[in-house]
């Protein structure tokens, strides 16, 4: 087995596994006080609308928000580990079929794996800071994986466009 391949493998089983233990937990120790958070948040401003308190309403409403976007990207963390993680295994399995020379069809990989890596992590920190730096952060690790995925389907064409004239 190629070290490309490996990588993608092994890097992806690590990777769900890594997901799949930051999923259970956030299930476990903190998704119930952020799902009270945004239930209590809600019902209070509907109380504070019925007995027609815009104020209240307003910092009941903006405590939902924050809530509600600190529960999304932490759903959304765990599951962008487990999907790239998913695709890093698939893509390792048929990586063989890339016509590039071993060494940068491990750089590929390399910048697949860190880009698994670093873009939910950027998602998470955003959940503790709004400002542009983990939304760099993220941005980064999504180019790291569409540049990689783009290089490894030109390795693909490129094998596929040989074969046919070759035969």
């Amino acid at each position: 087995m190629s070290g490309s391949r490996r990588l993608l493998i092994i890097g992806g089983v690590a990777l769900a596994v890594w997901g799949m233990s930051y999923g259970l937990w956030y299930a476990f120790f903190a998704e119930h006080q952020a799902l009270d958070s945004i239930g209590a948040s809600l019902a209070e401003s509907f109380a504070a609308a019925a007995d027609r308190s815009p104020a209240i309403m307003e910092t009941s409403l903006d405590r939902y928000r924050q809530a509600k976007y600190i529960y999304d990207r932490q759903v959304d963390v765990h599951g962008h580990w487990i999907g790239l993680a998913m695709l890093l295994i698939v893509l390792g399995i048929g990586f063989d079929r890339v016509s590039f020379s071993e060494r940068f069809k491990l750089f590929l990989a390399l910048g697949l794996l860190l880009g698994a890596v670093i873009f939910p992590l950027g998602v998470l920190l955003q959940t503790t800071s709004h400002g542009p730096l983990p939304r760099a952060i993220a941005i980064a690790g999504s180019a790291f994986v569409i540049a990689a995925l783009l290089g490894s389907a030109v390795g693909v064409v490129i094998r596929a466009s040989s074969r046919a004239s070759a035969g």
